[in-house]
């Protein structure tokens, strides 16, 4: 073990460290998305289902391979299966996968900071329905605009992370976290307080799996399933390097589990400020990506207060996706302190330097580089990245340290156990073993093949 590892300063600070990091997009954007597409609470049960049996233990796997080895992704392989070379390869790949998921998450964190000052001065205010469309239009259709505010949202990382691991990345989390909370809860009261809400809370709370099967039910399973999977970003070791940081005081199944509830817990409020709101004023839920910078933006408009409401929106946003861009960020500068020396703040400006330079092209692939179109006739280089990431590293990492925690071949299930029950709190189940060791890769392989029939097929 380094004895100068830096470590965090309570308990709350890792908690909400690690939610941070699997709080994001995934949460309030497509979270409520899909569940408008497939039919509200059935959908929303199933996913809840997948999420305990599947996505919950595969988190418990990363945080035990974290503090086990005391290093980031990059070298943890290696320390805890130093004779078995093949796996600490997986240590560069998800690396690789920090980095690929900041080229194109900056992006996007850029325009939720860029609609949060829009907002507040009142630039969509007064737009028809079609203007607040040209409006988001014109934004990411400027190279100059979309360059800025990928660098401001760079800039925040970089300030956070650089500023060190108690003072700057778990107090600065700490803040975004609450104030995450607390204008959510605001949000979702005024939402279900709105005249004609009432009807989408029926929608999204009460049951019924006829909605579900409308669409191919098989369709609907797949997308609870990714939904679970993706909501934690599991596989690339975005949240061992958290288990790194913390003392063998709590188990880790107590600990993950409080995460995955407060993670669960902000995608179900992102649906009650979404639906209620969405059925007041008539908008259709299930309306997809445009949903957040077009659909919602309109019905702010016609909200008395609206500029208000809306700035807290995206300032929620805002919050959602920057406490994953430093938690993220946090990763990719470990893994040049631990596998290169180096100290903190150069490693961050290697870092964010080289973040910013390769999330350009993701940047430009909406104005100057809209004639790259990877899949097709609308795509563009953030499809093709989060291709990469979410078809193939993700799924493909998930299965590494399924297989690492619980074969012979790897790390071993004794092992992990012993990890994971170290300290006080909540054990793990023990009768999981068979389901980890065979049942679970094979989910993994059903949604890596699915992933591919759905883009291609």
């Amino acid at each position: 073990m380094d004895n100068k590892r830096e470590t965090l300063g309570s308990r709350l600070g890792f908690i909400f460290l690690s939610a941070g990091c699997a709080i994001g997009l995934g949460n309030v954007w497509r979270f409520p998305f899909i569940t408008g597409k497939y039919g509200g609470a059935a959908f929303v049960m199933l996913y809840i289902f997948f999420l305990l049996i599947f996505a919950l233990p595969i988190l418990i796997m990363e945080f035990a391979v974290g503090r086990a080895s005391q290093k980031s992704v990059s070298q943890s392989f290696a320390v805890l299966a130093p004779k078995k070379k093949l796996w600490s390869f997986w240590g560069y790949v998800g690396w690789f996968g920090c980095v690929l998921l900041m080229m194109y998450y900056t992006v996007v964190a850029g325009w939720m900071l860029a609609y949060t000052c829009y907002s507040a001065a009142g630039s969509l205010q007064g737009l028809k329905p079609d203007e607040v469309g040209a409006f988001f239009g014109g934004l990411v259709s400027d190279p100059e605009r979309t360059a800025l505010w990928l660098y401001a949202a760079v800039s925040i990382g970089f300030v956070v992370c650089c500023a060190g691991l108690r003072s700057g990345v778990e107090r600065v989390t700490k803040i975004m976290m609450a104030g995450l909370l607390i204008i959510m809860i605001t949000l979702a009261v005024r939402s279900v307080t709105l005249e004609g809400s009432s009807e989408g809370l029926s929608f999204y709370l009460k049951p019924d799996l006829a909605k579900m099967t409308a669409k191919n039910f098989w369709e609907s399973v797949y997308a609870a399933l990714g939904q679970s999977f993706f909501t934690l970003g599991l596989g690339i070791g975005s949240m061992a390097i958290f288990g790194s940081y913390i003392s063998k005081e709590k188990s880790l199944t107590g600990e993950s589990l409080i995460i995955t509830v407060l993670d669960t817990f902000v995608a179900l409020t992102a649906g009650l400020i979404i639906f209620p709101a969405c059925f007041a004023y008539g908008i259709n839920p299930g309306a997809g990506p445009g949903l957040i910078f077009v659909t919602l933006p309109n019905m702010f408009n016609s909200m008395p207060n609206g500029r208000i409401w809306g700035t807290l929106f995206f300032l929620f946003m805002s919050f959602a996706a920057l406490s994953t861009v430093i938690a993220v960020f946090e990763n990719v500068i470990a893994c040049f302190m631990d596998r290169l020396g180096m100290a903190r703040v150069p490693a961050s400006i290697v870092t964010c330097v080289g973040i910013f330079i390769l999330s350009l092209p993701c940047a430009f692939g909406f104005n100057i580089w809209s004639g790259f179109q990877p899949f097709g006739e609308g795509s563009n280089v953030l499809d093709l990245e989060d291709f990469i990431l979410s078809n193939n590293i993700l799924p493909l990492g998930t299965t590494v340290y399924l297989l690492f925690c619980t074969t012979r071949y790897g790390w071993g299930w004794d092992n992990f156990v012993k990890e994971v029950d170290t300290g006080e709190g909540l054990k793990f189940p023990k009768f999981l073993r068979n389901y980890l060791t065979y049942a679970a890769p094979a989910i993994m392989l059903v949604i890596l093949i699915a992933g591919y029939w759905e883009k291609f097929f």
